[in-house]
């Protein structure tokens, strides 16, 4: 089934947005229990449930999470070009850096504009996209936005729909995206010195993001610990 196939049914059945929580509300953990190594932020739609480590607003390396950024503007504030749309696919399903560049290129204040227009106040632009900064507040509500008023967006059904492997090789697997409940994901890592990751969800009636300085192993650790029960729970998963 596609995502749009997809969103349609759970849209019909008041599912997307609002799949549910009440009493599970008061099940939401200590941010705490996170380790200061990651940075996690959740958002449960509706109704508006805001949850986050202390260290969701710290500025972090934007890594290919930018990505998400570029590929709105251009989409929505672009040519409206066959060229703009296979390079943010390429950008969104497998992390293409090649075609991020092209496109910051074109659109060399993309991240800037993107930030102001969603208040995404953590969020800045650098000499190359390669050097943004961002936040995971600022990523889950980015998403947050898009899922409550822009659910036909290209931009998450490429997200639903996102390559195993990134155009580096680079497996597509971790963090976030072993939640209960995700539609789609974003990845992003850094190729140098040491390990750093990254990654951000659409869900069932929800948003999350992570930052780890660490591997994609210790964050996916590290979002499990803290979320899955949660979510099974939020969800009505026995």
């Amino acid at each position: 089934m596609t995502y749009r196939a997809l969103m349609a049914g759970l849209l019909a059945g008041g599912v997307l947005l609002a799949a549910g929580p009440g009493s599970g509300m008061s099940t939401l953990p200590d941010p705490a229990l996170v380790p200061p190594r990651t940075a996690l932020s959740f958002r449960w739609i509706i109704p508006s449930v805001r949850w986050g480590t202390a260290n969701e607003h710290e500025r972090r390396n934007g890594l290919s999470m930018v990505k998400l950024y570029m590929v709105d503007y251009a989409l929505r504030h672009g040519d409206g070009s066959a060229a703009d749309r296979e390079l943010g696919e390429r950008m969104i399903r497998r992390s293409d850096d090649a075609a991020a560049s092209l496109l910051a290129a074109k659109y060399p204040r993309a991240i800037d504009a993107v930030a102001a227009e969603y208040h995404l106040a953590d969020t800045v632009g650098g000499a190359d996209w390669g050097s943004a900064l961002t936040s995971t507040a600022d990523l889950a509500d980015f998403l947050a936005i898009k899922m409550r008023s822009d659910r036909g967006s290209l931009l998450l059904t490429w997200m639903a729909d996102a390559e195993p492997i990134a155009a580096d090789g680079t497996e597509q697997d971790w963090g976030t995206a072993k939640l209960p409940g995700v539609l789609g994901s974003k990845w992003g890592w850094s190729d140098f010195g040491p390990p750093e990751v990254a990654s951000a969800s659409i869900g069932l009636g929800f948003t999350v993001a992570a930052h780890t300085q660490g591997t994609a192993d210790e964050q996916t650790d590290d979002v499990l610990a803290v979320l899955q029960g949660v979510l099974l729970d939020l969800l009505g998963v026995p």
